[in-house]
C-alpha cells in the first residue's frame, strides 16, 4: 500500500471514530429526552430509552443499524454504571467522573446527569437479573471519565466521549472505572 493510500485509509479511519462519537452524544441527548417524557410512574425502562434513541438515529440516516446497536450498548453501559454508583453512594456525578468537572463541555454533562438521575431505578432490576456489565473494551465509546487497565492498573482519562484505545502502558484492552465502596 502506497503513503497515499495510507493516508487516505487512516484519514476514513478518524472521520469514521469522529462521526461515531458524536454519535454517542447525540443518543444520549436523545435517552435523556426520552427518559424526560415520562413520569416516574411511566417511565420506561432505560433499555427502552436507548432502543428508541437508537432506532431513530438509523432513521434519520445518521447510523447504520449496526453501528447505532454498538452505541447503544455503550450509552446503556455507561448509564447504568452511573446510575449504579449514584444509588449505592449518594455521591455526586463529579465523583464518579474523577476528574475536574470544568474539563467536561456544560451540555454533554447535563445530558449525562439527566439520563445517569433517570437510571437509577433501573440499576435494581439490573442487580436482580444479574445484567450489569461495567467492563470497558479498546475500540468502543465510552463517555468521559476515568478508567483503570484490568491488567496494568494504569489510568486512561477521557475527557469527552470517545474511542478506548489500547493501554499507553502494557497494551491492554479491558478496562473498568475505579472501584467504589457500597
Amino acid at each position: 500500500m502506497s503513503d497515499s493510500e495510507k493516508d487516505k485509509t487512516q484519514e476514513s479511519e478518524e472521520k469514521l471514530a469522529e462521526r461515531l462519537e458524536h454519535a454517542y452524544e447525540k443518543m444520549l441527548e436523545r435517552v435523556r429526552d426520552a427518559l424526560e417524557e415520562f413520569d416516574d410512574q411511566t417511565r420506561p425502562r432505560l433499555r427502552q430509552a436507548v432502543t428508541r434513541a437508537r432506532e431513530r438515529a438509523v432513521e434519520l440516516g445518521e447510523l447504520s443499524r449496526e453501528e447505532a446497536e454498538h452505541i447503544g450498548e455503550y450509552i446503556r453501559r455507561d448509564l447504568s454504571e452511573a446510575g449504579d454508583f449514584l444509588s449505592r453512594t449518594g455521591q455526586e456525578l463529579r465523583d464518579w467522573l474523577r476528574f475536574d468537572i470544568e474539563l467536561l463541555e456544560a451540555r454533554f454533562l447535563d445530558m449525562l446527569m439527566g439520563a445517569a438521575d433517570r437510571t437509577r431505578s433501573e440499576i435494581a432490576a439490573m442487580r436482580e437479573t444479574g445484567t450489569i456489565n461495567f467492563r470497558y473494551h479498546t475500540g468502543e465509546i465510552a463517555g468521559p471519565g476515568t478508567l483503570y487497565c484490568e491488567n496494568c492498573e494504569h489510568p486512561l482519562t477521557l475527557k469527552r466521549a470517545g474511542h478506548i484505545p489500547p493501554c499507553a502502558h502494557c497494551h491492554g484492552t479491558e478496562f473498568r472505572r475505579p472501584k467504589r465502596a457500597d
